[in-house]
């Protein structure tokens, strides 16, 4: 049986989270920083090295966060490094087109089969919210489907949640967002194909889109099967409804081509988010061009940004891009994934404990269920969060980072050495036990 470590330390950050709370709401700038979902106050963290952060109190921890996704080669990647300091030696914003937008496009499009032309936005969010947008003035449509359990972004249209039927509108889920920008967005179940037979049956010829994350991984990991998505692509293109993609988790984390060549589907459009800058502040979408004709200046549907293909994030997008399209390079990624996993599953089972460990390529996600299968948000448990946070706290202790919700997904990166995943594993079975002792 383990025994429970002692608390790490959190003075420095404690002060700094107090110091935080007279300037920012709640004081973070993103509420999951907050770690109301786990116990103790927020880690403010110094710096990151390959697999390693160290926080204000030189906490050192193994991350399995890695800034929610992006950092797929680690942190302070050499590479990536080099090509920021050399851009910043040139300028770090012009509001002008630069070469670096044609080299990063180029590196994308030559090897992703999957769209004809990009733009480059700030986040994934914005990317999202021009795809909306983009459907919407091509089809000449207003309303849009999403999927309970997917998370797109903060953008007005997309922050909604199911209401109470098999097929409703939905009620927004943040306040400040206007009843009729909720009623034009549908929300239903994933994994249901009654539900998508109903909204196309319902609302028909309103729909312009339907999005969904490539493999839902922002609400739990809920692994989709192929025939339900290839049953959503021919139900969308029946009804001339655009199918996005949301790629901001998947796309480049999978493979290079991301979760529409892991289906083996042709999205309308797909959108991506900061891992194609190396983590910058960066997002893209991306079509077949005569979609993508239908964006100013080519066309009626306006989309524009100061910071769109930022020289600073394009010069990082390059170099991690040309890592991750070298040979080998993501069959490694998930070998080295499938390991870890593995020899995690097999304690679990050897200890009895209702727990599933979900994956695919180098996202995983810890689920505290008996259930082998989980596709839709309403089989989680919310219960089971309660189990989380133990297992959070005792891996904190441990040296080990998690991202600090039981619904975020775990991330390996190329940084995380074989001794990286070995004390990790150590470190989840004595915070596992601890759990359920």
């Amino acid at each position: 049986m383990s025994t429970q470590f002692p608390d790490i330390p959190r003075e420095k950050s404690a002060e700094l989270f107090a110091k935080a709370k007279e300037y920012f709401p709640g004081g973070v700038n993103s509420p999951v920083r907050a770690f109301k979902s786990v116990y103790g106050t927020p880690l403010f963290i110094e710096r990151g090295d390959q697999s390693k952060i160290w926080d204000a109190d030189n906490n050192e921890f193994i991350d399995f966060c890695c800034s929610w996704g992006p950092l797929i080669l680690g942190h302070n990647n050499a590479e990536v490094r080099e090509a920021v300091t050399t851009q910043l030696n040139k300028g770090l914003s012009f509001g002008a087109p630069t070469r670096l937008e044609n080299e990063l496009a180029d590196l994308i499009l030559s090897n992703n089969s999957f769209i004809d032309k990009i733009r480059f936005v700030s986040s994934g969010t914005e990317a999202v919210m021009s795809a909306i947008r983009l459907a919407r003035g091509f089809t000449k449509r207003d309303k849009i489907v999403k999927f309970e359990g997917c998370y797109h972004g903060h953008s007005d249209s997309l922050l909604v949640k199911a209401g109470s039927g098999l097929v409703t509108f939905g009620e927004t889920s943040s306040a400040g967002v206007p009843k009729a920008f909720a009623d034009e967005t549908i929300v239903i179940a994933l994994d249901d194909k009654d539900a998508l037979d109903r909204v196309f049956s319902d609302f028909k010829n309103q729909i312009a889109a339907v999005i969904i994350e490539g493999i839902p991984a922002n609400n739990g990991l809920l692994l989709q099967e192929k025939e339900y998505i290839d049953y959503l692509r021919a139900v969308t293109k029946a009804n001339g409804t655009l199918l996005i993609f949301d790629e901001v988790i998947t796309g480049f984390r999978l493979g290079f081509e991301g979760a529409a060549k892991y289906y083996g589907i042709q999205p309308d459009i797909i959108t991506y988010g900061k891992i194609i800058g190396g983590g910058m502040p960066v997002g893209a979408y991306g079509a077949s061009n005569e979609i993508m004709s239908n964006i100013s200046p080519d066309g009626a549907v306006y989309q524009a940004g100061t910071l769109s293909g930022n020289p600073v994030a394009m010069a990082a997008g390059i170099a991690a891009l040309s890592i991750l399209s070298e040979p080998g390079f993501y069959e490694e990624q998930e070998e080295k994934t499938k390991s870890f996993i593995n020899e995690l599953r097999s304690y679990i089972k050897e200890k009895g404990y209702d727990v599933q460990v979900f994956t695919i390529g180098s996202i995983f996600w810890i689920a505290f269920t008996d259930q082998k299968k989980i596709t839709r948000a309403d089989q989680i448990d919310p219960k089971s969060m309660e189990k989380y946070k133990i297992m959070h706290k005792e891996l904190l202790n441990r040296g080990v980072y998690f991202g600090p919700s039981g619904y975020e997904v775990g991330f390996i990166s190329q940084a995380h050495t074989t001794d990286d995943l070995q004390k990790s594993l150590q470190a989840l079975k004595e915070a596992l036990d601890i759990v359920f002792k």
